[in-house]
């Protein structure tokens, strides 16, 4: 009984925190794990801090914020996520053979913390120093290498909590760095509404940036105290080397192309949050308040949706990503409409932070929906096919969806919006088609 209910409790992590396995390998086996004292709370240390870095550093809030305040161009700040999340997925693809080889792997998630830091702290210096397009250019490029930094820590990662932290300790050990980084996105909301009124100049982002480089310091120096002894290296393979042997996939199995090609329009949900947050702060004064309630808006949309989410896609994961993809749809018609019709409609300070309350939602049921539903899908061995083709098409789509901004010169920011709401009936449409693989 107990060990079923902590396999849940790992399970409930998996879909609630945001993250990505892009490694082909298999498990690590129980003898190449040795358990330490210490490393528990090392480990919850490190994370902890690393959380309370990337709540401060929040790339789907404050720095599209801090890229309107700079007046960059709206093409540029379109290419934030795409970047983020992309830069985030390919370098697992990519090397995670190779530091698979690795027989200690603790330094890899240490540098790239380092890399995150350095990353946020040269933004803070651009936000310092430079405007406009310079500014937007410097951005985009440390947005790179931070995206690349977390790719690399996340390779590690998994491998090394297998390692150093023992099977009936690591869903408590996730379940409370996940319960701290949703608090910790709220605390930061509540800071900025106690704050005033006053527009936050760059300098004082600056500085925010630069807080959040130390705190991913901390965390890779505290990281690299981890106890991890050397183990097993055979198992890792590359994840590109393995899509393009089974890309044949797509053309034989009907269920696994219709699901890429949803999951691939489905982006348009992520893809639209930065410009939710642009169209609210230019009819505003900017002010500490909107920036507050937007952040207060993500965290509890994460912390309180997820686990909703979680039992929905447990029932019916496909259910879970049409309903997740419908409200962020209808959001975005609801957001054209508005802006169209009632000019400075979003100066109501409260109203964009609440829509994107519900956009966060909504991409919560996208995101655990589609996890648990490839899960479902594969299968038994198919599984690191499936995952190897998704994710390394998934990634280089990405790469070009950053283009959609360039479109606000001749459509407009509102445009853009109703685009990518177009683009998600289209992807609710097409998952629609799939089958319900809970009830198989």
């Amino acid at each position: 009984m107990k060990e079923k209910i902590k396999q849940k409790t790992e399970s409930a992590y998996a879909k609630i925190m945001n993250e990505e396995d892009a490694r082909v390998c298999k498990a690590i086996d129980e003898n190449a794990c040795k358990v330490v004292p210490g490393n528990f709370f090392l480990t919850i240390i490190s994370y902890f801090f690393n959380k309370l870095a990337d709540s401060v550093a929040n790339t789907k809030v404050i720095i599209p914020w801090i890229m309107e305040s700079l007046s960059v161009p709206l093409f540029l700040i379109s290419f934030l996520v795409p970047i983020r999340e992309s830069g985030s997925l390919l370098p697992q693809l990519l090397i995670a053979a190779y530091v698979r080889k690795m027989p200690i792997r603790k330094y890899v998630w240490s540098i790239g913390a380092f890399l995150q830091a350095f990353s946020m702290i040269g933004i803070g210096i651009v936000a310092w120093n430079m405007t406009g397009l310079n500014a937007g250019i410097a951005i985009i490029a440390l947005i790179i290498v931070f995206s690349l930094a977390r790719g690399l820590s996340s390779v590690a990662e998994k491998d090394v909590l297998g390692k150093t932290i023992p099977k009936t300790r690591r869903g408590t050990l996730s379940g409370y760095s996940g319960s701290l980084a949703g608090l910790l996105i709220i605390g930061l909301g509540i800071y900025f509404l106690l704050v005033g009124e006053k527009p936050f100049s760059p300098q004082n982002f600056g500085v925010i940036l630069f807080t959040a480089g130390i705190f991913w310091i901390i965390a890779g120096l505290v990281y690299s105290r981890i106890k991890e002894f050397e183990g097993e290296t055979d198992g890792g393979g590359n994840a590109i080397s393995v899509a393009l042997k089974k890309i044949s996939l797509l053309k034989t199995d009907k269920d696994f192309r219709n699901f890429v090609i949803s999951r691939a329009l489905f982006l348009c949900s992520v893809l639209s949050a930065p410009f939710f947050v642009i169209l609210a702060q230019q009819q505003s004064n900017s002010s500490n308040y909107l920036l507050g309630l937007f952040i207060l808006a993500g965290g509890c949309a994460d912390f309180f949706s997820s686990i909703i989410w979680g039992k929905l896609s447990d029932k019916s994961s496909k259910k879970a990503m049409i309903r997740g993809a419908t409200i962020t749809s209808i959001l975005g018609f609801l957001v054209y409409f508005l802006d169209t019709f009632y000019e400075n409609i979003f100066s109501t300070i409260w109203l964009m932070p609440l829509i994107y309350f519900a956009l966060t939602v909504g991409y919560q049921g996208i995101r655990i929906g589609r996890k648990t539903y490839l899960i479902d899908l594969a299968g038994g061995n198919k599984r690191t096919d499936y995952v190897a083709v998704s994710n390394s098409i998934i990634g280089f789509v990405l790469l070009f969806t950053g283009f959609i901004g360039v479109l606000s010169s001749i459509i407009g920011l509102n445009g853009i919006i109703l685009l990518l709401a177009i683009i998600g009936c289209i992807g609710v449409y097409m998952a629609s088609k799939l089958p319900d693989v809970t009830s198989l």
